[in-house]
């Protein structure tokens, strides 16, 4: 996994953005992918007014920091929910993602509103729960969401997003 350079970003950032270019990869424009042309992760569907194919890596970096990382809050939760959740929310949604964990709380008997919002009182339960019970209940609801989540799409749009779900479970269980 090649390192991202720390030119400026914070440490824990690095981690968790070196993880989700992983999982990531470079260029893609796939028919069945509802976000469209994408690249780094950084897609078509939400960034419409960029030019997906030239974006250089660097450049995708400084917007999972702008747009994901400053805005998450994702550097008050313990290291590795931190990396595992911003990957998450990069690839399922931040709503979705923070779901998860609040399930996952909820699952490590931390009682915590699920309404995808990372807020004060996630954020503090989730560095009160233990960390490797917390790890392994968020990646059993990332796996959860994914497999609805192709299961619908499978229902809905002749197959879709399902061709996906074997990457997508990889990546839950990461």
């Amino acid at each position: 996994m090649a390192q991202v350079s720390s030119s400026g970003y914070p440490a824990l950032f690095v981690a968790a953005v070196t993880r989700v270019l992983a999982n990531e990869g470079g260029y893609t424009s796939l028919a069945n992918d509802p976000g469209g042309e994408t690249k780094f992760g950084i897609s078509r569907r939400d960034y419409p007014n960029l030019d997906i194919a030239s974006l250089a890596r660097d450049e995708a970096i400084a917007i999972y920091f702008r747009d994901f990382w400053s805005a998450g809050r994702y550097a008050e939760l313990p290291e590795g929910i931190a990396v595992k959740l911003f990957d998450l929310s990069v690839n399922m949604g931040p709503g979705h993602a923070v779901r998860c964990i609040q399930r996952a709380l909820r699952a490590c008997e931390i009682a915590v509103i699920e309404d995808g919002a990372l807020g004060n009182g996630s954020i503090a339960a989730a560095n009160r729960a233990e960390g490797s019970a917390l790890l392994a209940a968020l990646r059993s609801e990332a796996a959860s969401f994914y497999r609805v989540t192709a299961e619908l799409s499978a229902r809905e749009r002749d197959g879709g997003e399902a061709e996906f779900l074997a990457g997508w479970l990889n990546r839950a269980y990461q």
